[in-house]
Order: C-alpha cells, then structure tokens, then sequence
C-alpha cells in the first residue's frame, strides 16, 4: 500500500479513557456546583448567571463541542449598531476569548452575543469541564460587564 492508502487502526477500547463531553455531563457539573438551569423545547440547556442568558451546548457529529453561548440582559437601538460593533471588533482583537458579536432582531433591536467553543472530542475530565464552563462563563461576564460600564442602566440610575 502507498502512504496516501494506509489502513488506519482504531485503538483498543480503554476502561480508563476520559470520557465524552455530553449535555447530561453539563447539566451534572451545574447541579454540582448548585445552579439553576434549564431545558428549553429545543432541548438545549440555559440558565441565568448575574441576570445574563447563558446556554451551553454539547454540539457537533459526536457532540465533541462545547460551546457556552451569553446573551447581555439588555438591547441597543439600531442606531447604535456602529457604535457597539467597534467595541466588539476591538474586544476580539485584544483578546482570545470570548469572540463578541451583535444580533439585530425583527424588530430592530441589537443583542450582544458572546460565544466561547472548545473541541473536546478526546474526551473531558470534569475538572477540565468545569474550568472550561467556569471561564467561558466568566469571560462572557467580563465582556458584559464592559458594556455595563459604558452604557449604565438608565432604570439604575438616581434621579
């Protein structure tokens, strides 16, 4: 056989392999640590961390892709489209994670979205899984709590 034919093994099945990432995985390690989540009629698994919309995804062929999606708690007006856009495109040239992003809905109102993905298909421990939540959680805050900074709450506000 030439190089490009070569028959490929698969390796032996190992008691002591680390084990797939799975969405039941997530959902333990949050029950773990106390947090509340839930299923929505997707079947995707969310909760609320600080008042932020949170999903966590076990996705790809093999669901070898953990991806922790956040959602700020507020919108923008779509004339503030630009604005908001340059702090994203700055944010993910300064930094690794998480990648930012805006969503202009139906209605015209502009979400900033914040997305952390990891290939796990060697599998994952629970501590590396709980690292990989905790700081894609925590990532996604500080990105957040940077908008909280340049755009306070108007309802938070002393008159």
């Amino acid at each position: 056989m030439g190089w490009f034919t070569k028959a490929r093994r698969e390796p032996p099945p190992d008691a002591t392999a680390t084990p797939p990432l799975s969405a039941e995985r997530i959902r333990a390690w949050m029950d773990g640590r106390g947090y509340a989540w839930f299923v929505d009629r997707d079947g995707d698994t969310g909760g609320l961390w600080r008042g932020r919309l949170y999903y966590l995804f076990a996705l790809g062929e093999d669901q070898e892709i953990l991806q922790i999606r956040g959602q700020w708690n507020r919108s923008f007006s779509i004339e503030r489209l630009t604005e908001v856009l340059e702090i994203c495109n700055t944010w993910n040239a300064e930094k690794v994670w998480p990648k930012a992003y805006l969503r202009v809905r139906d209605d015209g109102s502009v979400h900033a979205i914040c997305e952390v993905a990891t290939e796990l298909g060697a599998g994952v421990t629970d501590e590396q899984l709980g690292q990989l939540i905790e700081c894609g959680l925590a990532s996604s805050g500080a990105f957040f709590d940077e908008l909280d900074l340049r755009y306070p709450d108007p309802a938070g506000q002393a008159s």
